[in-house]
Parts: structure tokens; C-alpha cells; sequence
């Protein structure tokens, strides 16, 4: 007989195997954020109030800031599996719903020549539904992270996912009409608006009953997540690289220039300065040249590292770790 995990949420239902295998488990190095303590009491205390349930979640914030490994936290948090599509433009109505494809069925298959399966009789084939990611979420009551809906350039499509977020919403698919799963709770992760960048769409924000603003954290909260992250313990190092990172974060906005120097960037470059790499140079390849390539963008980034001091820090850091390496080992 499977094994059963029960779901947080609903303590009545239980997990297949298959199902409690989508459930997110927590690395030893994530730390739990403040956002994440907060959407799960919301969740929680609003979870048997009927039309105030709260199901939908919207986090909104730069690249880099976290959404994603947020909403796999609810998963692990909640108990209810993850699951994840990622929007682009020209996603059609199929994306949302699924599609009906042909198949040809194994025992014709099997009386077939080589040459005939490449072109089949249509008494061959028969058509089956296959159900998208979404609606597979939406029947079973999992948790769907939905990536950038912002980029959707077809109305219609919008219009069939505001459908479906509604907290009775339903999807109207080739084999009927499929309920909302009372279990299914979806979450919109979107990066903010940049300059040329279209906003989420009005109806579909409107829907959405908690909404998280994801900027970088806390510099102290950014030194713990590297620690935790890469086991590299020089807090003065660490200090002095988030705060390289938050310049360059602000300054990449203020200047409109579309990279972002975000967590994935810190933590790279923290575990190559970690393993010894040079921390001036590194910066270029781990964090400067994610953001942009151009000379003159380039140029602001390092006019306002320049202006707050934090090349002469990494000159600092440069000359100690030299300093160290040349003390005799006296182990």
C-alpha cells in the first residue's frame, strides 16, 4: 500500500506518493523570511472563511529577490505539491487549458510499416486531451507558481486565467467544466515594471487577495542567507560584497539599465571569493557583466561604486587575504 502525507491545510486529505513527492523540501541553508511567516498566517487564518479565503498571492520585485524560492517555502509550509508554468507572449488558450492531440493507438501502431507511420490513415488516430500544467494544479489542489503573466499578449488568455483564479472560478475544457480545487492556491510571481515593460494586468491583480513587495533583504539578512548558503563565515567580506551588490542594484534602476544585480549574483560571487578567486575581479564575471556588457553602462555602475568608497574596500580585501597568505603556518 502507497505511503500518504497529509495535507496541512486539509488535514482530511491525503497525499498520494506521487503527490508528496511535488511537495518542496526546505535545504538545511533557506531561512525563513518575514514574507513567508506572514503569507502563511494569512493563509491560515483565512483559509474556512468562505468568500475571505485567501488563495491567491502575488509577489512582485526584482529579479534575483527570492519569489520563486518563496512560493516552493508555501509548498513545504502548507504541504501542498509545487508545480510551476512559465508565461510567454504568444501563449494561446491551449497553454492555459491543454490540448487535444492525436495519438495513434499501440495496436495499430504495431500493424504499421515504417514508411505508414510517418503517414498515417485517419482511422489510425484517435484524438486525446492532454490537460496543461495548470489545470492538472487547478484539479488536484496544488500550489502552481505562475512566472511573469505580465508578458501575455493575448486577451483572451487573460481572460481564461482571471476565470480560473476566481476563488469559484472554474476552466471550461473539452471534456466539461472543471471546478477550482478548494485546496489550489495559486501564486503570481512577476518582476517589477521596468522601463518599456507592460504592468500585470488590472483584472488579474484584482484577484489576487495578498500581495508581497520582494526588494533585496537586510544586509545582515543577506550576510546569514551567503553563510548559510556557501559556509563562508567573513562577515566583513560578506558586508562589504552585499553592499556592492545593493549599489548596484539602485544604480542599475535609477539608470533604467535592465540587468540586476540581485541573491543569485551575491551568492555566486560570495562562493567564488570563497574558494579564492579575487574579489575585484570576480566582481565583473559573477555580478557587473549579469547586468550589462555596455562601456557606458558599465561606467555608471563603477562611477557609483567609485563614489561610495567600495572599490578602496575591495582593495582592502585584496591586500589582507594577500597578508594572510603570506603568515607562516604555524599548525
Amino acid at each position: 500500500m502507497s505511503n500518504f502525507a497529509t495535507n496541512k491545510l486539509s488535514p482530511a486529505r491525503q497525499l498520494t506518493r506521487a503527490e508528496q513527492e511535488l511537495v518542496w523540501k526546505k535545504p538545511l541553508s533557506h531561512k525563513v523570511s518575514e514574507e513567508e511567516k506572514r503569507i502563511c498566517n494569512e493563509i491560515r487564518r483565512n483559509w474556512n472563511r468562505g468568500e475571505m479565503k485567501i488563495a491567491n498571492i502575488l509577489l512582485e520585485g526584482d529579479a534575483g529577490s527570492g519569489k520563486t524560492q518563496l512560493a516552493k517555502a508555501l509548498s513545504a509550509e502548507l504541504g501542498l505539491p509545487y508545480t510551476k508554468i512559465t508565461c510567454f507572449a504568444d501563449m494561446d488558450k491551449s497553454d492555459i487549458i491543454g490540448a487535444i492531440l492525436p495519438v495513434i493507438p499501440e495496436d495499430n501502431r504495431k500493424k504499421l510499416e515504417p514508411a505508414e507511420q510517418a503517414v498515417c490513415s485517419d482511422d489510425a488516430v484517435e484524438y486525446r486531451f492532454y490537460p496543461s500544467e495548470i489545470v492538472r494544479a487547478y484539479q488536484h489542489g496544488y500550489l502552481l507558481e505562475i512566472q511573469e503573466p505580465t508578458v501575455i499578449r493575448d486577451a483572451a488568455v487573460l481572460m481564461a486565467l482571471n476565470s480560473a483564479l476566481e476563488l469559484d472560478g472554474s476552466l471550461n475544457l473539452p471534456t466539461g467544466i472543471m471546478r477550482r480545487h478548494p485546496d489550489f492556491i495559486a501564486v503570481i510571481t512577476t518582476n517589477r515594471s521596468y522601463a518599456g515593460t507592460r504592468p500585470l494586468n488590472e483584472a488579474l491583480r484584482d484577484r489576487v487577495q495578498h500581495t508581497e513587495k520582494m526588494d533585496l533583504p537586510a544586509k545582515e539578512v543577506m550576510i546569514e542567507r551567503a553563510i548559510s548558503k556557501t559556509g563562508y563565515t567573513d562577515k566583513r567580506v560578506l558586508g562589504v560584497l552585499a553592499e556592492i551588490i545593493m549599489v548596484l542594484d539602485s544604480t542599475a534602476r535609477a539608470n533604467a539599465i535592465k540587468g540586476v544585480a540581485g541573491m543569485r549574483s551575491f551568492f555566486y560571487w560570495a562562493d567564488a571569493v570563497a574558494c579564492g578567486a579575487s574579489a575585484k575581479e570576480s566582481l565583473y564575471h559573477k555580478v557587473i557583466y549579469k547586468i550589462t556588457t555596455d562601456p557606458e553602462e558599465i561606467r555608471l555602475l563603477e562611477d557609483a561604486l567609485r563614489s561610495h568608497g567600495l572599490f578602496s574596500d575591495l582593495d582592502e580585501i585584496e591586500v589582507d587575504g594577500k597578508k594572510k597568505e603570506s603568515l607562516p603556518n604555524l599548525s
